[in-house]
C-alpha cells in the first residue's frame, strides 16, 4: 500500500485527484479479493445456501445429455426458493450457488470441484453401465437431485501419433555498428580533415531449423461391437501404445492421424551494423559502409508419415465413412478386408 500512498501524494496540492486515485485503488483491491467467497457474497455476486431459503432442487447437463469415453461434461445445479426464483450454480450456469455449498456423489464417472464431469478414456471401464450423479445439500437434509447421465459414442474421437515438429533454428546476432570519425577544423585559417567512420560490423547468419520427427507406423484393427445399434470397436496400435475406442458411425468418427512432423522454421539473419558518420572538418570525414546483413537459415525438413495398415471385419464395411486416415509425407494408408473378433 506504500506504493500506493506515494503515488497518489505526487500531487499534493491537488485533492480531488488523490481522493480519486485512492478510491480506484480500493476498487481495484476490491475486485483482486473478490475470488474470496465471503467477498462475493458481501458484494451480491454469490450466496450462502445455509442462509437461503430453497424449496427444490435440480441438475441438468446444459450442453445436452449424455457423456463419452475420454469426453467432459459440465453440470449446473438449480435450486427453487419459496417465492419462485431460481438461483443457479457458479461456472457453467453462471449463477450464484457456489459448488462448496453442494456435495456430489457419482458412478462410473469423476466429477471436480467446479460441477465438471469425466469419463475413463478407456471404453471398457464404462461400457454397459449407466453413470449418475447425485446432488445433496448439508444444509438442506431434505433435499436431494439425482440424474443418469447415458452413455454416447458419437464424437470425433482422434488418436494422434504424428511426429513431432523440428525445432526452430536460432536468429543470428546483429552487427555492431561502426564508431563515428574524430572531429577536425572547419577554421579557414587553420583547417584540418575530420577522421573517416568506422565499418559497421556484419550480422551473423541464422541457425537451420531442425527437421520434423517421423511417425511410427500404426496398425489398426475395427469390428462390429455386439448389440443392436451398430458400434465400432477399434484398436489402434503403434510404438508400443494401444488406444481403444468405441464409436458411432451415426454421427461419431475416428481420425487417425500419422504425419511427419513439421520442419522447424529457419532463424533469422543479424542485421548488418551501420557505418559510423565522418567527423566533422574540412574536408569532413567519410562515413563508414553498413556492414551485410547475415543469410537467414533455411526450414527443416519435414517428418516422414507413418504407414498405416487397417484391418476390419465385413460387417464393418458399410461404416468405413466413419474412419479418417492421415499419414503425410508418407505411404498410403492400406485397408484389408478380414475377419476381426471382438476386441473386448
Amino acid at each position: 500500500m506504500s506504493k500506493f500512498r506515494s503515488l497518489a501524494f505526487l500531487y499534493p496540492g491537488n485533492r480531488c485527484c488523490n481522493s480519486v486515485w485512492m478510491a480506484c485503488v480500493g476498487a481495484a483491491s476490491l475486485l483482486a479479493l473478490s475470488g474470496c467467497a465471503a467477498v462475493q457474497v458481501k458484494l451480491g455476486m454469490k450466496v450462502y445456501l445455509a442462509k437461503t431459503p430453497i424449496t427444490s432442487i435440480n441438475v441438468s447437463q446444459p450442453k445436452g445429455p449424455g457423456i463419452g469415453p475420454g469426453q467432459n461434461s459440465a453440470l449446473v445445479v438449480e435450486v427453487t426458493q419459496p417465492d419462485g426464483k431460481i438461483l443457479q450454480t457458479e461456472g457453467a450456469g453462471n449463477g450464484k450457488v457456489m459448488w462448496q455449498d453442494l456435495v456430489i456423489t457419482a458412478t462410473v464417472v469423476t466429477v471436480n470441484k467446479k460441477g465438471v464431469l469425466s469419463l475413463p478414456k478407456d471404453p471398457r471401464k464404462s461400457a454397459g453401465e449407466l453413470p449418475r450423479v447425485t446432488i445433496t445439500v448439508p444444509s438442506h437434509p431434505d433435499l436431494r437431485a439425482e440424474l443418469d447421465i447415458p452413455l454416447r459414442y458419437d464424437y470425433s474421437f482422434v488418436s494422434n501419433f504424428s511426429g513431432s515438429s523440428g525445432s526452430s533454428g536460432m536468429n543470428g546476432t546483429d552487427g555492431s555498428s561502426g564508431t563515428s570519425g574524430s572531429s577536425g577544423s572547419m577554421d579557414p585559417n587553420n583547417p584540418s580533415a575530420g577522421g573517416n567512420g568506422t565499418n559497421g560490423g556484419d550480422g551473423s547468419n541464422g541457425e537451420d531449423g531442425g527437421s520434423g520427427g517421423d511417425a511410427p507406423p500404426v496398425q489398426i484393427q475395427i469390428t462390429l461391437a455386439p448389440g443392436d445399434h451398430p458400434l465400432l470397436q477399434a484398436s489402434v496400435l503403434a510404438a508400443g501404445h494401444k488406444r481403444l475406442y468405441l464409436v458411432d458411425p451415426q454421427g461419431g468418427s475416428l481420425t487417425v492421424k500419422a504425419d511427419g512432423g513439421s520442419g522447424g522454421s529457419g532463424g533469422r539473419g543479424g542485421r548488418g551494423g551501420q557505418g559510423g558518420s565522418g567527423g566533422m572538418g574540412s574536408p569532413s570525414g567519410n562515413s563508414g559502409s553498413n556492414g551485410s546483413d547475415g543469410r537467414s537459415g533455411s526450414d527443416g525438413s519435414a517428418g516422414r508419415g507413418g504407414s498405416i495398415t487397417v484391418t476390419y471385419d465385413p460387417q464393418v464395411k458399410p461404416y468405413l465413412a466413419a474412419l479418417h486416415l492421415s499419414s503425410q509425407n508418407g505411404p498410403k494408408p492400406i485397408l484389408r478386408e478380414a475377419p476381426v473378433a471382438p476386441l473386448w
